[in-house]
């Protein structure tokens, strides 16, 4: 019989960063929760994550018994400064697609349970942070991010990664609280530049920068453009403010060398101007929400955040984007983009689009020259 210890000790072998346990009981209260808020996560199930039927671990072992967290500190290295301010962490060093890191070492424990006989699951719908919460690993902040008790320093740079299992091992004290101190002041509420954080632990996906990043359909509304900032996949604003992350944030970290590896293909221009081929072979194994046939997503992301610098050494770029492409989003946004750069080119450049038949382009020039004045 495998015990608690030998399967504590197998994830701390493996560099997990932590590790605990909790029943294989039902997440009742979850599934309230799902169902008053349906209409704000109806597009999960369109996406292929039905939530609500991650809720009932024995549906998807019948004869569970327990779930096992391992803690995955995603933030454990250093990236390049010049990744962070437009992608999220957490797709940094994603290897979902790859399987070059993370994912044989999850493979690695869960051959360790079933050589010892135990059946497992590994659910990609089960509420894994409140797995991780219920097994007493840690608590939840205002931003409905899970913070661990004893990793990054106490932060929330954590994913976890819930096993179901056969077996019954003892279980952690729940957490399922939120732990944030009262005179943070609602830090993370108020830095949500789209206002997706309604309250504590409440949250409306569908205006969280990260899901108008990637999922979101259309040309980004105007009014959510300069509050998206320079978020091109994902974003950290509520993580970045949080003081519970403020210890985190200033050690001194090794830098990544998977990352830094690959971050002169993630260059904004490159991203720009990139085709099939090379989001294939270079983007989509890392950040892979968005297919090849949502390129025109990614592009119109860019645009946005070329604009959102202000920088007008982008306007070359912008004006050879309106060119090559034939998606009016894309152009569009390289319209409204080139009147937040300006200089000369960019107001020539939007003359020339303003007397043009009256489309979507057409239009994004005129608001354009109007913003510069």
């Amino acid at each position: 019989m495998l015990s608690q210890e030998q399967v504590i000790q197998k994830a701390h072998d493996l560099e997990f960063a932590d590790v605990g346990f909790t029943t294989a009981e039902p997440f009742t209260h979850q599934k309230t929760i799902l169902e008053e808020r349906r209409e704000g996560y109806a597009w999960t199930k369109a996406a292929g994550l039905d939530l609500m039927a991650g809720l009932d671990p024995g549906q998807m072992l019948p004869g569970a018994r327990s779930i096992i967290v391992l803690i995955e500190a995603y933030f454990s290295q250093a990236f390049p400064r010049a990744l962070e301010p437009f992608f999220g962490r957490c797709y940094l060093d994603d290897d979902r697609v790859t399987k070059s890191h993370l994912a044989p070492r999850v493979r690695a424990f869960r051959s360790f349970l079933q050589e010892h006989g135990l059946t497992v699951k590994l659910p990609p719908h089960l509420p894994h942070r409140l797995s991780a919460a219920r097994a007493g690993l840690g608590d939840f902040g205002k931003n409905c991010l899970f913070y661990s008790n004893r990793v990054a320093r106490r932060g929330s740079w954590v994913a976890p990664i819930a096993l179901v299992v056969d077996a019954e091992f003892t279980p952690g004290e729940p957490c399922v609280k939120v732990g944030c101190p009262d005179w943070c002041k609602n830090a993370c509420l108020t830095a949500c530049p789209t206002g997706a954080l309604l309250g504590p632990r409440r949250i409306d996906p569908r205006r969280c920068v990260s899901f108008l990043t990637y999922f979101a359909p259309g040309l980004t509304p105007l009014k959510l453009r300069e509050p998206m900032g320079l978020w091109v996949y994902g974003c950290d604003r509520c993580q970045n403010v949080c003081p519970r992350n403020a210890p985190w944030l200033a050690a001194e970290l090794p830098p990544n060398p998977r990352v830094a590896a690959k971050a002169g293909d993630f260059e904004l221009p490159k991203l720009l101007h990139m085709d099939a081929a090379y989001f294939k072979e270079r983007i989509q194994p890392h950040m892979f929400y968005m297919g090849a046939r949502n390129l025109w997503r990614w592009k119109m992301n860019v645009a946005r955040v070329m604009g959102n610098t202000g920088d007008e050494a982008y306007a070359a770029d912008l004006i050879r984007a309106l060119a090559e492409n034939g998606d009016e989003r894309v152009r569009a946004m390289c319209a409204w983009a080139l009147g937040r750069v300006g200089g000369a080119r960019a107001r020539r450049t939007l003359e020339d689009l303003g007397r043009q038949a009256q489309d979507q382009v057409a239009a994004e020039a005129v608001l354009a020259l109007e913003y510069l004045g």
